[in-house]
C-alpha cells in the first residue's frame, strides 16, 4: 500500500482553512444513522466522543478504568501550550510551529504540527468556557510559563494539576451527552481485538473486565484515543494499567505503526528506590522554570547538598546549553543527565539522580509564590520522600514516560485502514523525533475536540446509506473466536513465572540497550534477548484464576503478550534508522560534542511499518518535505 498523508494543497498557513472548506460533512439528520465507537476516555478519546456525540452521531466509549476520570491524561501535571502571546514575548503560531518541528529534530509532517499550532488558541478559549481553573495574573488575566525547548511563555497552567482539570472538563462534556442519550459509556471493558470487514473498520471485540464476557460491538467507524506503549519499559512514569495492545491489535489487522522506537525519557522523574518498585512518579517538567539542575564537580561527594557551595556545583544544563539552560528539550535534558550520572557524579543512595534546586528562585521569588506556582508538586514529593523540597533540592532522574511512534495516520488522522482513526497519542503525527513538554495535553485535546470531529465527517459522507452495521458476519465471528482462543491459550500456559517478573525483564532490556542511548551491537543483543524472553513467557508463565470475572493477572498477561512483539519492531526500527534525531540517540552517530548527528539525506523520512504474518515487517517511507523551514543542526547553546 502506498502511503498517502492526503495534505491539502495551498501555502502551509492555509492549509487547514482549505482543507475545512473542501471536506465533505454529513447533514445533521443524517448523523443520527451513523455509529461511531470511541476506544479510550481520555483527552483525546473522551474530547472526540463527546464532540462527536454533540454533532449528533451515535457514540460509544470503552475505556478499562472504573471511571473515565482515572484516564491517564489526569496525570500531565505542568501545563497546555497555545500560541495567544498573552505574555508579549513575541509569541505567535509560527513561532510555535517552528519550536515544535524543531523540538522534534525535524522529523515530523510540517502540515500537521502547523495545524495544532493554529488551533491551539481555540482550546484555551474552550477550556475557559468548560471552567478550568488556570492560573491567572492579579488583574485576572490567564498566566502563563516557559517550558523545555522555547524561548517564550506559551504554557497555560492549572498549578500542578491541568491534565486533571482539563480531564474534568471533558469528563463533564461526557456526561451531558450521557445524559441526553447520545453517548453510551462501557466503563471496565477491554478492547482485545479489531474487526475489519470488506477492508474497512467495522467494530471491535471486547471483554468486560468485571464479569468476564466478551462481546462484539459495530459500528461505522472507529476512533482509538487509546495513548502510548511507554509502559513497555516496566518502570516508567506511566499508570500500570496504561498499555499498547489496542494499537498493536490494530497493526496486526493492517494498520501501519510508525516510528515506533522514538520513546520519550522525562528527565523529571523521582528515581528509583529498589528493585521490586513498579512505578517511578513523575515531577512536572514545569519545574525546571524555576529549579536549577546540578550535580556536584567532585565524584562521590557525599556532603549534603546544602553543605556544597556554588563553587563545587556543576550546573550542567546552563554550562552546557546557556541559551536555553534548564530549559533545554527533555531529550536533551535526559542525556545531558545520563551523562553526568554515569561519569560518576550522580546523587542519593544509588548514585541515580541529580539535583533540582529551589534555592535561587525562593531567594529571588520568595516561598510563598513558589508555594502557589508548585505548592502541590511540592507537597506530593515530601509525601513520597519525606524531603521538604523548600529546604534542600529534590533528587529527579530520567523516566521512560511517552511514545512519539503510534499508529500511522493521515492529514485526516485515519490510519491505512479505512474507518479507523487514531488520536492523541496513539498516532505518531505531531511530535516528530521528540515531543516538546505541555505539547501532549494540548494534542490530545485538539485532536478529539477540534480535529477529528471535522475529518472524520469526510468518511462518514460515503456511509450515510450503509445502513446499521452486523455483528452477525464471518468477520465478527472470526474476530471473536481469536480472541477467545488467545485467552484460553494464556491461561493453558500453567507455568511458574508471574507475569511481573517477566515484564520487569523486558523493561530492563529495553532500558538498557533501546532507551536513552543506543548502539548497533547493544539492539541485536536486544532482539535475540526479546524472542528468548518471548518463548519463556509463552512456556513458563504463571497465570492464575480463568476467563470468567475479574483477573489482573489475565489482563497483564494479553498486555504483556503484545509488549514482547512491540519490543522487537522498536529496535528493529532504532536499528535501521542509522542516524541520531531527538529521542533516537545511537552512540554511533553523534558529534565531537556528544549531540544528535542526523542524516538527513538518507533518513528525511518517517518510517511505517506492515505487520508481515508474524515473521518480519515491511518498511514503507513517508517522505518529509520541508516548505516553510530549513532543517538545521539543533542548537540550543
Amino acid at each position: 500500500m502506498a502511503l498517502n498523508a492526503k495534505i491539502p494543497v495551498g501555502p502551509l498557513k492555509d492549509k487547514w482553512q482549505n482543507y475545512l472548506a473542501k471536506t465533505r460533512i454529513v447533514n445533521p439528520a443524517n448523523r443520527k444513522k451513523l455509529d461511531v465507537i470511541v476506544v479510550g476516555g481520555g483527552l483525546s478519546g473522551g474530547g472526540a466522543a463527546a464532540s462527536l456525540a454533540e454533532l449528533g452521531y451515535n457514540v460509544k466509549v470503552f475505556f478499562f478504568q472504573d471511571s473515565a476520570r482515572r484516564s491517564h491524561s489526569v496525570a500531565a501535571q505542568g501545563g497546555v501550550n497555545a500560541a495567544k502571546n498573552y505574555k508579549n514575548d513575541g509569541d505567535n503560531v509560527y513561532r510555535m510551529f517552528y519550536d515544535t518541528i524543531k523540538g522534534g529534530d525535524f522529523r515530523s509532517r510540517e502540515a500537521n504540527v502547523y495545524r495544532m499550532a493554529e488551533v491551539s488558541a481555540n482550546l484555551i478559549d474552550q477550556m475557559v468556557a468548560q471552567g478550568v481553573p488556570f492560573g491567572r495574573e492579579y488583574g485576572g488575566y490567564l498566566s502563563n510559563r516557559s517550558f523545555g525547548g522555547v524561548l517564550v511563555s506559551r504554557t497555560f497552567y492549572a498549578r500542578g494539576q491541568t491534565g486533571q482539570q482539563l480531564l474534568l472538563a471533558t469528563y463533564q462534556a461526557m456526561m451531558k451527552q450521557i445524559k441526553v442519550g447520545k453517548l453510551t459509556q462501557y466503563n471496565r471493558h477491554e478492547i482485545l481485538d479489531l474487526v475489519v470487514v470488506d477492508g474497512k473498520a467495522r467494530g471491535i471485540i471486547a471483554r468486560n473486565l468485571d464479569t468476564g464476557e466478551i462481546k462484539r460491538h459495530a459500528a461505522h467507524a472507529v476512533v482509538f484515543g487509546t495513548g502510548g506503549f511507554g509502559k513497555i519499559f516496566y518502570l516508567s512514569t506511566l499508570a500500570m494499567n496504561s498499555n499498547g495492545s489496542a494499537n498493536w491489535r490494530a497493526h496486526k489487522k493492517g494498520a501501519y505503526f510508525a516510528n515506533p522506537s522514538w520513546t520519550q525519557i522525562h528527565p523529571t522523574a523521582l528515581p528509583q528506590s529498589g528493585e521490586h518498585q513498579s512505578k517511578l512518579t513523575l515531577m512536572s517538567e514545569s519545574l525546571r522554570n524555576d529549579g536549577r539542575i546540578w550535580v556536584p564537580k567532585n565524584k562521590d561527594d557525599d556532603r549534603a547538598p546544602g553543605n556544597i557551595p556554588d563553587e563545587d556545583r556543576d550546573y550542567y544544563l546552563e554550562r552546557r546549553y546557556p541559551a536555553f539552560g534548564n530549559l533545554v528539550p527533555r531529550d536533551v535534558a535526559s542525556r545531558a543527565a545520563k551523562e553526568r550520572m554515569d561519569a560518576g557524579h550522580g546523587v542519593g543512595p544509588l548514585k541515580n539522580a541529580v539535583y533540582l534546586d529551589f534555592k535561587t528562585a525562593i531567594e529571588r521569588l520568595g516561598e510563598d509564590t513558589i508555594k502557589e506556582r508548585y505548592g502541590n508538586l511540592f507537597t506530593m514529593y515530601e509525601k513520597i520522600t519525606a524531603i521538604n523540597a523548600y529546604k534542600e533540592p529534590m533528587k529527579i532522574s530520567p523516566a521512560a514516560h511517552f511514545s512519539m511512534g503510534g499508529l500511522w495516520v493521515d492529514y485526516e488522522l485515519q490510519t491505512t485502514i479505512p474507518g479507523l482513526f487514531a488520536v492523541g497519542e496513539a498516532n505518531f503525527a505531531d511530535h516528530g523525533a521528540n515531543r516538546l513538554g505541555a505539547n501532549s495535553l494540548l494534542q490530545a485535546s485538539v485532536d478529539g475536540n477540534f480535529i477529528l470531529p471535522n475529518t472524520i465527517s469526510n468518511y462518514l459522507a460515503d456511509e450515510i446509506r450503509t445502513g446499521t452495521i452486523s455483528t452477525e458476519t464471518k468477520e465478527f465471528e472470526e474476530a471473536e473466536k481469536t480472541v477467545k482462543n488467545q485467552v484460553a491459550k494464556l491461561l493453558a500456559i500453567k507455568g511458574t513465572m508471574p507475569v511481573d517478573q517477566i515484564h520487569r525483564r523486558l523493561g530492563k532490556i529495553m532500558f538498557k540497550e533501546v532507551a536513552m542511548s543506543r548502539n548497533e551491537k547493544g539492539m541485536i543483543w536486544a532482539i535475540e534477548e526479546i524472542k528468548k524472553l518471548r518463548k519463556e513467557f509463552w512456556e513458563n508463565a504463571a497465570i492464575p484464576g480463568n476467563e470468567n470475572g475479574p483477573n489482573s493477572e489475565l489482563e497483564k498477561a494479553g498486555r504483556l503478550a503484545d509488549y514482547l512483539e512491540i519490543a522487537e519492531l522498536m529496535t528493529v526500527d532504532a536499528l535501521d534508522r542509522k542516524e541520531s534525531c531527538g529521542a533516537h540517540f545511537r552512540e554511533d552517530y553523534q558529534t565531537e560534542e556528544g549531540e544528535a548527528m542526523r542524516d538527513d539525506k538518507n533518513y528525511m523520512y518517517s518510517a511505517a511499518w506492515e505487520w508481515q504474518n508474524g515473521e518480519s515487517w515491511k518498511l514503507h517511507k513517508e517522505s518529509l518535505e520541508f516548505t516553510e523551514v530549513t532543517p538545521t543542526v539543533r542548537s540550543y547553546k
